[in-house]
């Protein structure tokens, strides 16, 4: 009995190690999976994933979502030490990235942009930002439409409005620029000072917040993304978006591979020309502003005032923005 015990008790033991072992077979495959980075909408992720699992890629990569800060700052402190082989990210974080710590490799693929790109990424997506309205909520309260971001400022719409912060989201960062841009540093701190007052606890972390509170009728009135304002009326829901005064400004997210020397895996140079090559169809449906040539827009989809910040786009940059933006809120 004792060595039927002894005999059950290594047969356990075998069979756990071998366990063990096929466990461990397991996690080495996923260590040969190109690890990708993106701070990416899920419209973007989605078209990403469709782009890479019908081209050859399906259950070869590992696709991880951050926000814009938190991966912009994993960029700048860990440089090519940072576990990503590829990243879709804010262009201008990538740029800020490249300057600090060389960790990106020049693309191997040919890339026809109608604007210039450094050589080390490529762009997936660009983003408009646009005043955000629920239609009902604006009617119900016989609210007037606004024309303008400044206008967002004005008493009528006090507790009505929704905004993000650009300490978390870069989508904050295209309302900013706007007013810096038509009314100076000075002229843009008076006017957020009106818009967080009327905002109140409706500023958000996320940038789609915005237009989901709109969405749902918590507010009347937000500064989000164009493109997914412009989803939510197609699809019939009383939200529609306006052009504002100042402008519709927009900012790129772009596509790089990191250069980890001997450790650089190939395959991620593949993915990112798969991305580039593959997604911009789907891409375009929702992010109609066109990159590449031969590409264009619809009118019915094209920006009433589209703006281009007139310094270089810069974490630098962003950070005097994210300062200016600190000092107007409310203690």
């Amino acid at each position: 009995m004792k060595n039927t015990k002894k005999l059950l008790l290594l047969g356990l033991a075998a069979s756990l190690g071998i366990s063990t072992i096929l466990g461990g077979c397991s996690g080495s495959s996923d260590k040969d999976k190109i690890v990708i980075y993106s701070n990416a909408d899920d419209e973007a992720i989605t078209a990403m994933k469709h782009a890479l699992d019908n081209n050859g890629f399906k259950d070869q990569y590992i696709l991880q979502s951050f926000g814009t800060s938190e991966l912009g700052g994993k960029l700048l402190a860990e440089g090519s030490n940072i576990e990503a082989d590829l990243v879709t990210m804010s262009t201008f974080y990538l740029e800020s990235a490249q300057e600090q710590n060389k960790m990106f490799k020049d693309l191997d693929f040919d890339v026809q942009t109608l604007d210039t790109y450094p050589s080390y990424c490529a762009p997936i997506t660009a983003q408009e930002g646009a005043v955000i309205i629920n239609t009902e909520m604006m009617k119900d309260n016989n609210l007037p439409a606004p024309a303008s971001i400044k206008d967002l400022a004005n008493p009528e719409y006090k507790d009505m409005v929704s905004v993000t912060d650009i300490n978390s989201s870069s989508t904050a960062w295209l309302l900013i620029q706007a007013l810096v841009s038509k009314y100076g540093e000075d002229g843009a701190k008076d006017i957020l000072k009106g818009i967080y007052k009327n905002a109140g606890d409706h500023i958000e972390d996320s940038g789609s917040a915005p237009l989901k509170k709109v969405r749902a009728g918590e507010t009347a009135i937000g500064f989000g993304l164009r493109h997914q304002a412009a989803a939510d009326k197609e699809s019939g829901l009383p939200v529609d978006y306006i052009d504002p005064a100042e402008g519709n400004f927009s900012l790129t997210e772009s596509a790089a591979v990191l250069d980890k020397g001997a450790d650089s895996k190939e395959t991620a140079m593949d993915m990112a020309e798969c991305i580039i090559r593959n997604a911009r169809e789907e891409l375009l449906t929702a992010y109609p502003i066109p990159l590449y040539e031969g590409e264009t827009d619809g009118a019915a989809d094209k920006s009433g005032n589209p703006k281009v910040f007139s310094e270089p786009l810069t974490v630098e940059l962003l950070k005097h923005h994210q300062e200016l933006s600190d000092s107007c809120k409310p203690e």
